[in-house]
């Protein structure tokens, strides 16, 4: 029987938990404990009531999510917060946030996975923020509209594109989710293409006056990445099956 306690473990060494600085209200790791086994594992970007209710509908016992419970802070238990505590309590599934530790992470990390995915293989560090990279950047000669047509292929959706740059890339840089507004960060780093999940209505014009190429891909389908590999990781090392919980926002 795999049992909670050595995957929590395991969980918090392999990702750095504790070493990674955070936002305040991420709580990264095990937000919610269950009474100690697990037989299957879910995997999902929010730790949202719908994906919560499904996950104790197939079954799981425990919940990877890359957006945890917490971001509102110190809470009364009451309206939906109440629900979703409630439904995993007495669905017996424990809940594990993981946060810019995913993100950054350089084996399952969102980042490094989407660099993947696109088909940049030779990598480096980029966009310093917290005391740490958060991204990773490479050097490609590439068509704005060869980067949009790899991105459709690989999150199922055109991206939305502030034009700012040039024509063709030579430095892109990569910060899934909501990364949009740091455009200024990211051009001070040398890219001259920089993409992301979603930013606010004024980086795109931030971004024509820096004179970088920004790429909004969806902070959701940017995300997808890190939960399904570090579930997959985990059901191999605790031989536990898994699955990923698919609720899309568009945004």
């Amino acid at each position: 029987m795999t049992t909670l306690a050595p995957i929590v473990t395991h969980l918090d060494r392999y990702l750095r938990t504790a070493e990674v600085t955070d936002y305040s209200g991420a709580w990264n790791g095990l937000q919610i404990e269950n009474s100690g086994r697990v037989t299957k594992i879910a995997a999902a970007v929010d730790a949202c009531e719908a994906v919560i209710v499904e996950a104790v509908a197939r079954g799981a016992s425990l919940l990877l999510v890359h957006h945890g419970l917490f971001w509102g802070g110190v809470q009364p238990l009451t309206g939906a917060v109440r629900r979703k505590v409630k439904t995993a309590l007495d669905g017996d599934l424990a809940i594990y946030s993981s946060h810019l530790p995913l993100d950054l992470h350089p084996v399952v990390g969102n980042n490094v996975l989407l660099a993947k995915a696109l088909g940049f293989t030779k990598c480096a560090p980029f966009f310093f923020a917290k005391g740490q990279s958060l991204g990773v950047q490479t050097r490609a000669s590439l068509a704005l509209s060869e980067i949009a047509r790899r991105l459709e292929r690989v999150l199922g959706s055109a991206p939305h594109l502030a034009p700012g740059g040039p024509g063709k890339t030579a430095r892109i840089g990569i910060v899934t989710g909501g990364a949009g507004g740091e455009v200024a960060r990211a051009a001070a780093e040398g890219v001259d293409t920089f993409i992301t999940g979603e930013g606010p209505h004024h980086s795109y014009t931030l971004a024509e006056e820096l004179g970088v190429n920004v790429f909004y891909a969806g902070h959701y389908a940017t995300e997808t990445f890190g939960v399904r590999a570090l579930a997959a990781h985990l059901a191999k090392k605790f031989r536990v099956p898994w699955e990923f919980i698919d609720h899309p926002t568009g945004l």
